[in-house]
């Protein structure tokens, strides 16, 4: 696929079926397109908010001719929904600081800084307002934070390897829940009262979630 040629004129249109956006893991010259395109995404996204997202604007943005554009992604909500799938390919880790209050304050520590930063709390505010007009791209979006708390379940594990939670015989502990119980109270504010988020809500809700843990909150069975 990294050899792949673009179309450069409206003829081209309809040559092949579209593919289900993320479906491709392509190199070289394919990937930089796919990269360009997303980046253009979630700038307009940023600027202009979905009802306000075009293809023309992403063509224009990224490069990339508007037919292409329609082939590979079939319109705004593919473009959308690929940004977010493109946006889960990176290399991050959950942290690993040797416990497990202090794995869960990180994490929330985390989730506030990256909201801190103007630049990519607009992009992410963006993608999560779009998932509100677009079903295509609220799905896309559980399918992004899906594949990152299924991530973060890894502490969960080593807690309870080391005997930081224990865990009766026949009993199970949801690990999802209880790393989404983290960052929840910060999304609670961010996008529902609007209140600010600092480090003090990242402490307060790591050792919530860690006193709720320990107290068997999240055990089953």
């Amino acid at each position: 696929m990294s050899g792949e040629t673009e179309p450069t004129d409206e003829s081209k249109a309809g040559t092949s079926t579209p593919p289900t956006p993320g479906t491709r893991r392509p190199g070289g010259r394919t990937a930089r397109t796919r990269a360009a395109v997303r980046d253009a995404v979630l700038t307009g996204l940023t600027e202009h908010g979905y009802p306000g997202l075009t293809i023309e604007y992403v063509a224009e943005h990224s490069g990339v001719h508007k037919t292409t554009l329609y082939r590979r992604w079939g319109g705004v909500d593919g473009l959308v929904a690929d940004a977010l799938d493109l946006a889960g390919e990176d290399t991050w880790l959950p942290p690993d600081t040797g416990s497990l209050a202090g794995d869960l304050r990180a994490l929330a520590h985390e989730v506030v800084d990256s909201f801190a930063d103007p630049g990519a709390a607009a992009s992410g505010s963006a993608m999560i307002a779009a998932a509100f007009q677009s079903e295509r791209a609220a799905g896309a979006l559980r399918a992004y934070y899906a594949e990152r708390f299924a991530r973060c379940e890894v502490i969960v594990a080593r807690a309870v390897g080391r005997g930081e939670l224990p865990v009766a015989e026949g009993a199970v502990i949801d690990a999802g829940a209880l790393i989404r119980s983290v960052s929840a109270p910060v999304f609670f504010r961010l996008f529902i009262t609007r209140e600010p988020v600092g480090g003090a809500l990242a402490d307060q809700s790591a050792a919530a979630a860690l006193a709720a843990a320990r107290a068997g909150a999240f055990t089953t069975g």
